[in-house]
């Protein structure tokens, strides 16, 4: 029996969805970009500006924002590989709700960043808190480009 595979990307800037496509295209697995309903603008990702709402969301941890659409059928796919950049040294609270908006149980999460800066940090372990049901869990990597050769060789370890 063949694994259905679901990539869902959070991309504030456009990397990570390149990336996510990228690895949906190897896994040939279905691709969905988790989109705010209220879109993000230049302002709003101003990480410098205290005020901008980036910065306000990521530091409150209750912060759930709104995503425009669901997937249709999240009970047909045995694995979730979740991509997103890394903000403040952990995933967007976007990612959070989406993994909260569905029953994860039985599937297996494989996470992926993208980063200028760092890697996964305390995303891989924060995320599990947002899972609901009995997901297994793979370890997150950081991949920064589209490169067909590593996430091949990644896919093999993470899609046994």
């Amino acid at each position: 029996m063949t694994k259905k595979i679901l990539v869902a990307v959070f991309s504030a800037s456009g990397v990570t969805k390149r990336i996510g496509e990228e690895i949906a295209r190897i896994a040939e697995a279905d691709f969905f970009e988790i989109v705010p309903k209220e879109p993000y603008t230049e302002a709003d990702l101003n990480w410098m500006n205290k005020q901008s709402r980036s910065t306000l969301e990521m530091d409150d941890k209750s912060a759930r924002p709104v995503i425009a659409s669901a997937v249709a059928d999240m009970d047909s796919y045995d694995t979730v590989i979740v991509g997103f950049p890394i903000w403040w040294g952990v995933a967007p609270r976007i990612i959070e709700t989406f993994l909260e908006s569905y029953d994860l149980s039985g599937k297996t999460i494989v996470p992926f960043c993208t980063s200028g800066g760092s890697g996964v940090g305390r995303s891989d372990a924060e995320l599990h808190k947002s899972a609901s049901g009995s997901a297994k869990w793979e370890k997150g990597v950081q991949i920064n480009r589209p490169d067909e050769k590593e996430i091949g060789k990644w896919l093999k370890t993470v899609l046994l």
